[in-house]
């Protein structure tokens, strides 16, 4: 199983879009270099009310670029660092990929995967709607996120647009993404 980095985004001040950028550098235990959301600890200003020594299982935040296809068909203007990922990829089904997945991106990065992003009403002020959108229910009442997925970074290395990115699942039996 293998996909493509499509966009790479960083910001270095907390604001719900992310600029893209030609690349980054993703730095072991941190997250991308520069960004506001990289540290061991936790760095999403709502976690940090709640516990700023909790670890920062949301190092790097990926979004398959497929959602986009799927909002703009509804409506809605997003490009990738819109929604405030990190890397934007294609051809991977990243909202099905157990908890522990580890991603090989480009020539040295390894991520692995924490959780499911849990997007909050600040994703209403960026375009109204639009949670709904993200965050719906299934056949069975279950909810469904659709923002994205969580990691963190195993080894540090370049990111660049074009980058491959291989998956290497778990040991079974697979845990199933949820929220962090």
């Amino acid at each position: 199983m293998s996909g493509t980095v499509t966009a790479i985004s960083s910001n270095g001040e907390y604001a719900f879009t992310k600029p893209n950028r030609d690349s980054v550098t993703l730095l072991t235990g941190l997250g991308v270099e520069g960004d506001v959301h990289a540290g061991v600890t936790v760095k999403h200003r709502s976690r940090v009310a709640q516990d700023p020594t909790q670890p920062n299982l949301r190092q790097v935040h990926l979004i398959h670029e497929e959602l986009f296809t799927e909002l703009r068909e509804a409506g809605f203007a997003v490009a990738p660092g819109a929604l405030g990922e990190n890397i934007t990829t294609r051809g991977l089904d990243l909202l099905g990929l157990p908890a522990g997945t580890r991603l090989r991106v480009g020539d040295e990065a390894v991520l692995e995967v924490t959780g499911l992003r849990n997007p909050c009403l600040q994703i209403d002020h960026f375009q109204d709607g639009l949670l709904k959108h993200v965050v719906g229910r299934d056949t069975a009442g279950g909810i469904v996120r659709k923002a994205g997925i969580m990691s963190i970074v195993l080894a540090g290395g370049v990111v660049r647009p074009g980058d491959s990115i291989e998956v290497e699942l778990p040991a079974e039996p697979h845990r199933p993404l949820e929220r962090v």
